[in-house]
């Protein structure tokens, strides 16, 4: 077996403290393995949105930004990072051009942190009823299937326009979040951006009450001819939510060790400028699921 090896320079300052604040799962995490895919269901149209998000809860002025897609089929719709998929693919082509080596090279705010953070794939109603969601934590990959549930919403008469949509606002509390959001029954698909729905419209904007969590719609997008959601999970171990949840956990405690322990084939090396070998601990740890 070829052996990976993934190395990240990031600039730092003020020591492994600020390093692991540059530092996020996202980008600690290889291309996804290839797997089989199969044609779940015909996209009726796409929604883009800009997600932005706090990853380190004692610096929130700190705002990641990253853009999403939302492909709504007939009876399903798949919710992943559109910059995610463009960087996966750059880095496929460039390890099969490279003989086995992925180098990443960067500073705050340059290249390295640009290549997207979110490693998951939502697919609502896929089975029926459930909710499915593939993840990526380092060069692991788990497929976690859940009930498909959405929040009670309590519906305003507060109305905003956005993208030229009429829009309602609703409030409502989902994984230990309170949200505010913004439908439209212009388009009435009971969907919305994450595990969002439940509203007689899709949601064009979300937002948690801390706005730790922000998803704005900046683009909606026919389909096109014969456009299909594709599903593949052949590389993917199964796992229930609270297995998972501890998996991050173990992750964030310590992202180096969690991947060398999970694949010794892996090699990474995090260096500072003065080109010292880190070993970043404790990376900040802000899910968007929390505990009631």
């Amino acid at each position: 077996m070829r052996q990976l090896i993934f190395i990240a320079l990031i600039s730092f300052v003020l020591g492994a403290t600020t390093l692991c604040a540059q530092v996020s799962m996202g980008s600690l995490s290889l291309p996804a393995q290839p797997s089989k895919t199969t044609p779940i269901d015909k996209v009726q149209f796409n929604a883009q949105y800009e997600m932005a998000f706090v990853q380190d809860t004692s610096n929130p002025e700190q705002i990641t930004e990253e853009t999403m897609m939302l492909k709504v089929g007939e009876k399903s719709s798949q919710f992943y990072s559109y910059t995610r998929f463009v960087t996966d693919s750059l880095l496929r082509i460039q390890l099969a051009q490279s003989g086995g080596m992925i180098r990443r090279e960067g500073q705050p705010g340059g290249p390295s942190n640009q290549g997207g953070q979110i490693n998951y794939q939502i697919f609502k109603n896929y089975p029926t009823g459930k909710v499915t969601t593939l993840e990526r934590i380092g060069p692991s990959q788990f497929r976690c299937e859940e009930a498909n549930e959405c929040p009670e919403w309590d519906i305003s008469s507060d109305t905003m326009t956005i993208l030229s949509h009429l829009c309602y606002k609703a409030t409502g509390r989902f994984k230990g979040r309170d949200y505010a959001v913004w439908f439209t029954p212009d388009i009435p698909r009971s969907e919305g951006p994450w595990k969002l729905c439940g509203l007689p419209g899709l949601i064009l904007y979300a937002e948690d009450s801390q706005k730790h969590y922000v998803f704005e719609c900046t683009g909606l997008i026919n389909a096109q001819t014969d456009e299909m959601i594709q599903y593949g999970a052949d590389n993917y171990e199964p796992v229930s939510r609270q297995a998972l949840n501890r998996t991050y956990e173990r992750f964030a405690a310590d992202p180096i060790g969690y991947i060398t322990s999970s694949s010794p084939n892996v090699q990474i090396m995090m260096r500072g400028p003065d080109g010292a070998i880190a070993n970043p601990k404790n990376l900040p740890y802000n899910p968007i699921e929390l505990s009631e």
